[in-house]
C-alpha cells in the first residue's frame, strides 16, 4: 500500500465494506468530491461533523522576493486558499499517531 490514500483506495475500501458495485461507489465518491469542490469554489466553507472543516480564506497581497534574483521584489497577488481544520474526533486520533513511523 502506498503512503498516500487515493480516490481509488477510498472506492475499494467502501466496496469491500458494503459490497456495492464499484462503478456506483466511484460515482458517489466523485459526486461527493464535486459537491465539496463546488461549495469551496463559491466561497462557502464545508463542515463535515467529526471530521473537520474546509475553510476558504483570503490571503492579502504582499511583496515577496525571488530567491534567484533577491534584488528584485515580486508582488504576490491576493488569492483564496483552502485551510483544513480537523474536528474533535480526528484530532483525538492524531494524538495517538506514532509520528516516528509516518512515511514521507
Amino acid at each position: 500500500m502506498s503512503a498516500n490514500l487515493t480516490k481509488r483506495d477510498i472506492v475499494l475500501s467502501i466496496y469491500d465494506k458494503t459490497g456495492f458495485p464499484q462503478k456506483e461507489v466511484r460515482e458517489v465518491v466523485q459526486l461527493t468530491l464535486d459537491t465539496i469542490a463546488d461549495a469551496l469554489a463559491e466561497g462557502r466553507n464545508v463542515e463535515l461533523r467529526n471530521f473537520g472543516v474546509f475553510e476558504v480564506q483570503v490571503r492579502k497581497s504582499r511583496i515577496g522576493r525571488n530567491p534567484n534574483k533577491p534584488e528584485k521584489d515580486v508582488v504576490i497577488p491576493t488569492r483564496a486558499v483552502i485551510k483544513f481544520k480537523a474536528g474533535k474526533e480526528l484530532k483525538a486520533e492524531l494524538k495517538s499517531l506514532d509520528i516516528d513511523n509516518i512515511q514521507k
